[in-house]
C-alpha cells in the first residue's frame, strides 16, 4: 500500500511540472516533456529533492535537464529523447535538478533536439549512455562554484528583480561550460560517432519550414526515399519528418505570437501554412490553447 508521503511527492511533482514544462505527447505509452518558452516561464528551473521529488514514473525529456549531488559531486546528465525512469531518485539522493528552455542560450539552440550535436553546451545531452544518465563527477575543488551558481540561479528565479532572466542565462552559461569541460571525453566521443544524416534532415527543416516543405522534400534534399527516411528518423528520435516539421513550426509561431502584434494568419502564413484555420487547430493541438488565448494569457 502506498503511503500518503508518496502521493504528496507525486502531487508536488506534478504541480512544479506544470509551470515551467508540461507533456506535448506520448511515445510508446511513455509522457514527453519538453520547456515551455513564453514570457511568463523563467528560461531556467530548479527543483531540490527532498522537498520536491521528480516524477517517479518513466518519462521523456525533450530539452536539457541535470541533477547534481553537492555532497559527492557526482552529476547525472539526463538524455533528451531517452527514457528516464524517474524511480532513479532513490539512488542518486539529495540533490538538485537544473531544466532549462534550449533557447536560453541563443536562438542557434532554438532548434530541435537532435541538432544539438552542433552546439558545444548541449552536446553532453545527446549522450547514449544506459538509463538515459550520464554520470559524471565535479571534481571536489569546483564543487563551490557549482553550489554558488545553483544558489546564483535559485535567487534569481526567486527575486525576479530587473533583468533576472539574463542573470539566471548567465549563471546558467557557466555552469553549462564547466559541464562540458567534464564530458569533454564523453563530447569526443559523440562528435566522431555522430549523426551527420540527422544534422543534415534537421538543418533542411530549419532553413525551409517557412515554406510549403513536405516529407518528399526532405528526402529529396537528403538523397533518399521519404519511406525509408521516415524510418531513419523514426527509428533514431521516435517521431517522423512531418512531426518535427510541425514541431519547428508550431515553436516559432509561439515566438512570434509572444513577440509580435501580427495577425494570427500572417504568423500561419510566416510558419508554413496556408490554411490559418488549419494553423489554430494545430496550435492548439500542441500547446493546449487556441493561439489568441495562447497571446492573451501565454501559459505557465
Amino acid at each position: 500500500m502506498r503511503k500518503w508521503g508518496d502521493y504528496r511527492q507525486e502531487l508536488d511533482y506534478f504541480r512544479l511540472m506544470s509551470e515551467p514544462t508540461r507533456v506535448v505527447r506520448h511515445q510508446r505509452g511513455v509522457p514527453v516533456y519538453d520547456y515551455r518558452s513564453d514570457p511568463a516561464t523563467p528560461p531556467v528551473s530548479t527543483m531540490r529533492y527532498p522537498g520536491s521529488a521528480p516524477s517517479r514514473q518513466r518519462h521523456i525529456h525533450d530539452f536539457p535537464a541535470l541533477w547534481y549531488v553537492s555532497t559527492t559531486g557526482a552529476v547525472h546528465v539526463v538524455a533528451a529523447g531517452q527514457v528516464v525512469d524517474g524511480a532513479m531518485i532513490d539512488t542518486l539522493g539529495s540533490g538538485v535538478g537544473v531544466f532549462f528552455d534550449p533557447g536560453a542560450l541563443g536562438d542557434d539552440a532554438r532548434a530541435p533536439w537532435p541538432v544539438w550535436r552542433s552546439h558545444p553546451l548541449l552536446y553532453p545531452f545527446l549522450h547514449a549512455q544506459r538509463d538515459g544518465l550520464l554520470e559524471l563527477t565535479v571534481p571536489r575543488a569546483r564543487r563551490p562554484l557549482w553550489d554558488s551558481t545553483i544558489e546564483a540561479i535559485e535567487t534569481e528565479l526567486s527575486q525576479r528583480q530587473d533583468g533576472y532572466r539574463q542573470a539566471a542565462c548567465a549563471h546558467l552559461t557557466l555552469l553549462l561550460i564547466d559541464l562540458a569541460r567534464l564530458a569533454a571525453d564523453v563530447v569526443g566521443d559523440l562528435r566522431r560517432s555522430g549523426e551527420p544524416l540527422l544534422a543534415e534532415v534537421f538543418e533542411v527543416i530549419d532553413e525551409r519550414y517557412a515554406d510549403q516543405l513536405s516529407l518528399r522534400d526532405v528526402a529529396q534534399a537528403v538523397g533518399m526515399t521519404p519511406g525509408y527516411l521516415t524510418t531513419v528518423v523514426r527509428r533514431r528520435t521516435g517521431r517522423t519528418v512531418q512531426d518535427w516539421i510541425l514541431q519547428r513550426r508550431m515553436d516559432q509561431a509561439r515566438r512570434l505570437l509572444s513577440g509580435t502584434d501580427l495577425p494570427i494568419a500572417e504568423i500561419a502564413r510566416r510558419t508554413g501554412v496556408s490554411d490559418p484555420g488549419y494553423f489554430s487547430r494545430q496550435f492548439r493541438r500542441t500547446f493546449g490553447t487556441p493561439p489568441r488565448a495562447w497571446r492573451a494569457s501565454p501559459p505557465r
